[in-house]
């Protein structure tokens, strides 16, 4: 039975979406690799996937490399490629034991970057005032630094989610899994004060449960949030970029830096592999190793 791309690229994209309930930007990368890779077999002269072989993706990967993609890129890819061909196994019984054989590229050691406490310090009593905006910017900033969450969960959050009787707050992360933060009490009072002076002014006409809003009474999107980070980083006249995972780095970062353990910051984060927590057991070894290098006298 011959199987036509497009046809298996549509069931396999709802398969995802709906069975394996991958978010909608997950979904458009698979969407986006698998169209990728079987165009090049076009190129190729493959047009029925029963003709596809381990040298084609082989020369696919191949083609990436020379074309100087990312290794996360090419990972990514390979990983999608597999997926597709494991479930065309299952529902048209393609061989996809070639696929298996793929391998990923070494992934590039990278630290992720944070903020040292000192400079988080700066940023926070820089934009300290009592107009909308900055009580509103405030309480987005105190949340963000509070729980590590990332932006994607922070726009998502609904009043109902707070409870401010015990300080916690309910997200919603990847795969839909849910998990409960706690929050400090600088965030508390940012929230609090927040909630109950700016945003009802902030609302006007407008009626939705979305925590945080723009200066239009609109759900605050990413894009908004990243707006509002930039802003506040030029308030503090720091020389310095920020995106919204820099203080998800920099709250797991300080907190092993204070001696959490391992454990504790992965169920924070939402991390489904530890392996995913422990690139930050390296960011705080190279603080430490640079505090020493620079304060003691025969470093």
């Amino acid at each position: 039975m011959q199987v036509k791309f497009t046809d298996a690229l549509d069931q396999f994209l709802r398969y995802i979406q709906l069975e394996k309930n991958f978010s909608v930007h997950t979904v458009r990368e698979y969407e986006f690799d698998l169209k990728d890779f079987l165009s090049f077999l076009y190129s190729e002269g493959i047009t029925n996937l029963e003709d596809v072989e381990y040298i084609h993706a082989r020369l696919y990967i191949t083609k990436l490399y020379d074309e100087k993609k990312a290794r996360t890129s090419i990972s990514r890819k390979i990983s999608s490629i597999r997926s597709f061909f494991k479930f065309l196994n299952r529902e048209f019984n393609l061989d996809d034991s070639p696929f298996r054989s793929l391998y990923h590229p070494k992934k590039e050691k990278r630290l992720p970057n944070f903020f040292y406490e000192e400079e988080l310090s700066q940023l926070f009593d820089r934009n300290v005032g009592n107009d909308n905006k900055s009580i509103r910017n405030m309480a987005l900033l105190e949340l963000l630094y509070a729980t590590g969450i990332r932006v994607s969960e922070c726009t998502s959050i609904e009043l109902e989610d707070l409870d401010f009787h015990y300080s916690i707050i309910r997200v919603m992360g990847k795969g839909r899994k849910e998990r409960i933060i706690p929050f400090g009490q600088y965030a508390h009072e940012a929230l609090s004060k927040y909630i109950e002076e700016v945003r009802p002014k902030l609302m006007k006409n407008e009626k939705h449960n979305k925590l945080f809003v723009n200066m239009r009474g609109g759900e605050l999107t990413p894009r908004g949030v990243r707006y509002i980070l930039e802003e506040m980083i030029k308030n503090a006249s720091m020389h310095t970029k920020i995106y919204p995972h820099m203080l998800r780095h920099s709250f797991a970062t300080h907190f092993l830096n204070h001696g959490a353990d391992l454990r504790t910051v992965q169920e924070l984060l939402g991390h489904s592999s530890l392996s995913s927590t422990q690139v930050y057991t390296h960011v705080t070894k190279e603080h430490l190793r640079n505090t020493y290098m620079n304060t003691h006298p025969r470093a």
